[in-house]
């Protein structure tokens, strides 16, 4: 064969590679649905888990049989025509922006980093260059005027098709639509004055399904999502009306676990949510939706504009140095990058390797809201004149065997990025004693809401934790992590004399394993006016008697409610309890 034709070959061998990978991820995610009519709600989180691997499983296949056909040869020079032909193939295609980041993928695997360059992969997406994917093939419109308002939204209902039947849909349409009266002008409009666009797909999470759309006048748009439950009877019900940008955006937070949501066209569904949530980056929404590899690609490119426009140096992070990671950022950049340090301080008794794996565990898990999702780079380089000097120093000085330097770039072998937030033990500092107070009974919550979910932080230090940009407590530091159900929480033992009591040394026998509730407060919050605030709200937390009670709950396979959006916004007709299967 000619190099045109081994080109065309090859390039259409990784398009297949890209087009079972997805196939696969849309099959899994089809099965959300399923899951949630029956409240098989273990099942929707093991398929969320299980779609994170697919896509390194795929670019594997890919290489072995790209391998395959040239015999191990693959010549540097061939793949400049390789990616024209691949460009060429994706100018139609529905899924371009992943298919480019799957074919960076494939490339990055099989040679050095010094072709990491526009010529032979997508550093910049050609998407500018095509014909978008239009809006309307993820969501429907809706004309009340022809049917009228109350028929219409049972019909968004109906043609939903949560599979399982409502408990009483009627009743819950009355009550959605008495809360657009009450959350939003639109509700003073006649049906003649608007248009109701939905996606034409749920967002599946845990227990619920949410339905994502907007309302179109004249004069403005009004997006909204109503969270769908599913009783103990297995009958569906509408439990809220989210309104709220801020609201909405916690919904879709960098916190919480990936939706399961079908689409034929992601830039679609993102460019539609971005019009709803404009303070969301693309990254921030297709790490949402589960494609979390292209929410990395979308993040460097984003990173990569950042710095072009700015002259500002990366600097060390704010707050008390860990003993694991050295962690740094970029001032005017909301993120921070951590690397793992040669040698850990404080007597950590853990490998890289295990810090690799429970950040990675972390994000295959639920996050409840409470846990930062992470990206992790390999090989990452940055211009050296834009990393301060005390930074360079520090860096050399705690993690020199991830670094090298080629030319004017230092490369960090492996990098994880997480949003930044304001240390709480630094909040604490400045905020006033309402704020205070508010913030210490959500740090006791967010521990609460991940011992629900099977997760065990280990160090609970204040300084651990983090404030979002809505004042949400939320925990950062993963080296200690470990699954709830693995921990053995023990009553303290009583000293048997005085001299054990004041002894400074541990008088009792300690497994690795062993955790001791009531000295949580003490050693995890010192200082006695906030460990007040602690106990005064969360009494629990240093009851062994209460953890081994979670632990318990957790075995049975219950799920505890979580919800993502305040209880003001609920329809609180009656007391509905979702099922804890």
């Amino acid at each position: 064969m000619n190099n045109v034709l081994d080109a065309v070959t090859l390039a259409r061998k990784i398009l297949q590679g890209f087009h079972k990978h997805y196939s696969v991820f849309q099959e899994v995610t089809q099965h959300a649905k399923q899951y949630y009519a029956e409240g098989n709600w273990q099942a929707i989180q093991h398929a969320s888990a299980a779609r994170i691997n697919f896509y390194d499983q795929r670019v594997r296949e890919t290489i072995a049989a790209l391998q395959q056909l040239t015999g191990g040869e693959l010549e540097q020079p061939l793949w400049l025509e390789i990616r024209q032909v691949y460009q060429q193939l994706l100018q139609f295609h529905p899924q371009a922006e992943l298919a480019e980041t799957f074919y960076n993928s494939v490339f990055c695997r099989l040679f050095h980093r010094r072709y990491f360059n526009n010529a032979y992969i997508f550093v910049e997406s050609t998407l500018a260059d095509h014909t978008a994917v239009a809006l309307e093939t993820e969501f429907r419109s809706y004309f009340p005027v022809v049917e009228g308002m109350h028929r219409t939204l049972m019909r968004i209902m109906e043609d939903i098709d949560l599979i399982a039947p409502y408990e009483d849909l009627s009743e819950d349409i009355r009550l959605l639509r008495k809360a657009f009266a009450e959350q939003t002008q639109a509700g003073n409009l006649s049906s003649y004055q608007l248009r109701i666009d939905v996606l034409e797909e749920p967002f599946f999470r845990n227990k619920a399904a949410y339905v994502v759309g907007r309302i179109v006048s004249a004069e403005r748009i009004y997006p909204f999502i109503v969270p769908v439950l599913r009783n103990q009877a297995g009958r569906l019900y509408l439990d809220a009306l989210v309104t709220d940008n801020q609201q909405m955006a916690i919904i879709f937070g960098f916190a919480r676990s990936y939706f399961m949501v079908r689409t034929s066209s992601p830039s679609a569904l993102v460019r539609f949510l971005n019009e709803l949530m404009p303070n969301k980056t693309r990254a921030e929404l297709y790490s949402a939706i589960g494609l979390h590899k292209q929410s990395k690609t979308e993040f460097y490119r984003d990173f990569l504009q950042h710095l072009s426009r700015s002259d500002e140096h990366l600097v060390a992070a704010a707050g008390v140095k860990g003993m694991v990671m050295t962690v740094f950022t970029l001032p005017s950049f909301p993120y921070v990058f951590k690397v793992i340090k040669d040698t850990f301080g404080g007597g950590k008794a853990i490998t890289r390797a295990t810090v690799i794996e429970r950040y990675r565990m972390v994000k295959r898990h639920d996050r409840v809201g409470r846990m930062a999702d992470t990206y992790e780079f390999a090989n990452v380089a940055i211009p050296l004149d834009r990393i301060a000097p005390d930074l360079l120093e520090e860096l050399q000085a705690t993690v020199a065997s991830s670094l090298s330097i080629e030319g004017d770039q230092l490369i960090i072998q492996q990098l994880f990025v997480e949003r930044r937030m304001v240390p709480l033990n630094l909040f604490l500092e400045y905020g006033n004693d309402a704020e205070i107070e508010q913030v210490i009974k959500d740090y006791g919550q967010a521990i609460k809401d991940m011992i629900a979910a099977n997760i065990f932080p280990g160090d609970m230090l204040l300084k651990n934790f983090g404030l979002t940009r809505h004042k949400r407590v939320v925990f950062y530091d993963y080296d200690e992590v470990q699954y709830l159900t693995e921990m053995n929480f023990r009553d303290l033992p009583s000293a048997e004399s005085m001299a054990e009591h004041l002894t400074p040394d541990t008088w009792h026998s300690v497994a690795s394993q062993d955790v001791f509730p009531a000295q949580l407060a003490l050693f995890a919050v010192p200082q006695p006016k906030y460990r007040e605030i602690l106990l005064k709200y969360h009494p629990e937390l240093i009851d062994a008697a209460y953890w081994r009670r979670q632990q318990e709950k957790v075995r049975k396979g219950a799920l505890n409610d979580v919800f993502p959006y305040p209880a003001s916004v609920r329809f609180m007709r009656c007391v509905r309890t979702p099922t804890e299967q």
